[in-house]
């Protein structure tokens, strides 16, 4: 299904509207009616992060900074740390007192084993946290509650080719053979003769997990020991455009001089990596970024960075620094003969939500992500006087033998976002369930059905 990208309506937020953050109730008001926070007095950090280098090498100093300009601080550099891929963010004070924050970039992995180790309060990751890792951490609280667990942001994987490649799409299959070693050359998939070069980030990064996951292991294939390997995203990226018979994959924000391809997965359209389908994670290769704290006794700078995050300007940094925040837009969507008919129409006459609801794996409960999204579009809907018949909500699934039992499921999945919003007042125009229809992802594995059941807002 293709998506036209218009100029999409920005979310505005009432004096009113109230959002959750960190189980505490925080009201959209200025930043700087919060209490300064504690500066430590033996000149330590203030707070330490520790994790991806999707995050850590740009989001994470640029949220730090809007953190520390809100609270009142001055003189705000950033300065290189100890070691590669580290950086110190230092403010001063009122008073003249120096508040540093200190951000390593070394891979996902790495941010759980600080948190275990102790030797930081944020673990910064671009994948959820493994069961292996949660149970590792079990001593720290839940880190899988909506205390611990904060989706920051949303990315898009961009597979990315010299730009001078003619190659437009791939199939998610494709994919996994070409890093697997199994198609190495170019010719083999329509293109000119001519080896393929792999690029990879390293075994830390959790864009290499996220692409093992989401391509190799669910393809029964491992990447190539002649793939070349990097810490650095910038690097990747660079090298990957001067090479003619290169190919690599890497977060949004650093396909830099490259070009990106379309993907497809499963029954669904190559989708390329655009801004509205990472915002509702349609887009094959989307994923969510992660900050995770400890829940039972948190770091005060920490629990005011989360907040940050989550918060209107905190979002736009995300916006700016090339990620998808997280606000609400409404969209056009160009209609398409391969919609069903009422899908159609109601392309014709409303604008699609830039957010999808998806739901806990194995379960019928939101997922801590919706649950935010819960705000965000309440918020939405009050500002646009969208709150009364204004609303349809349509759900969707993956394959069941019975037709009528997977469009059942997937009413009741919109009935389940209904019955949220309901709460707050809104009252919906339809409710509609399209079953298997319109799939994102490939349904033979958990993680594409869990994709595919989904639930979208639309407003007229």
């Amino acid at each position: 299904m293709s998506r036209a990208l218009p100029a999409c309506e920005r979310e505005t937020w009432s004096r009113t509207t109230t959002f959750l953050l960190l189980g505490f109730i925080c009201y959209a008001l200025p930043w700087s009616v919060f209490a300064a926070l504690p500066i430590p007095a033996d000149n330590s950090s203030a707070l330490r992060i520790q994790g991806s280098n999707t995050i850590g090498a740009k989001l994470a100093p640029a949220l730090v900074k809007g953190l520390f300009e809100e609270q009142g601080l001055s003189a705000i550099r950033v300065t290189a740390g100890d070691a590669e891929n580290e950086q110190k963010i230092i403010g001063t004070s009122a008073d003249g007192r120096h508040v540093t924050i200190e951000v390593a970039a070394h891979g996902s992995g790495t941010g759980f084993t600080a948190l275990k180790d102790g030797t930081a309060e944020l673990a910064a990751s671009s994948r959820p946290i493994k069961d292996s890792e949660l149970s590792s951490l079990a001593a720290l609280g839940d880190l899988k509650s909506r205390e611990a667990e904060q989706v920051i942001a949303i990315d898009g994987l961009a597979v990315i080719l010299h730009p001078s490649n003619p190659l437009g799409a791939l199939r998610i299959e494709q994919l996994a053979q070409v890093f697997a070693g199994e198609v190495q050359d170019w010719a083999q998939l329509g293109g000119a003769n001519g080896p393929i070069n792999l690029y990879a980030r390293d075994d830390n990064s959790g864009t290499y997990d996220t692409f093992k996951e989401l391509v190799l292991s669910a393809n029964g294939k491992a990447l190539a020991a002649t793939a070349q390997r990097f810490e650095s995203s910038e690097k990747l990226s660079d090298a990957v455009s001067q090479d003619p018979q290169g190919i690599g994959f890497i977060g949004l924000p650093y396909i830099r001089q490259a070009k990106a391809l379309a993907i497809a997965a499963g029954e669904s359209q190559a989708m390329p990596p655009s801004v509205t389908l990472i915002a509702t994670e349609d887009y094959p290769l989307s994923r969510r970024l992660f900050l995770y704290n400890q829940p039972d006794l948190p770091n005060p700078w920490a629990q005011a960075l989360v907040r940050f995050a989550h918060s209107p300007r905190g979002q736009t940094i995300v916006d700016q620094s090339g990620f998808i925040a997280q606000t609400v837009q409404a969209v056009s969507v160009a209609p398409s003969s391969a919609m069903p008919e009422a899908y159609q129409a109601l392309a014709r006459e409303a604008q699609r939500l830039s957010v999808n609801f998806r739901f806990q794996e194995g379960s019928a409960s939101l997922d801590n992500k919706a649950q935010r999204d819960l705000e965000r579009v309440f918020a939405y809907l009050q500002s646009q006087d969208k709150l009364r018949q204004k609303v349809v909500l349509v759900g969707f699934g993956d394959p069941k033998a019975d037709p009528a039992r997977a469009e059942l499921l997937s009413k009741l999945r919109a009935m389940a976002v209904r019955r949220e919003l309901a709460k707050q007042g809104v009252i919906f125009r339809e409710i509609t369930g399209l079953g298997d229809e319109l799939p994102v992802a490939a349904n033979d594995a958990d993680d594409g059905r869990i994709k595919n059941r989904r639930v979208e807002v639309w407003v007229y």
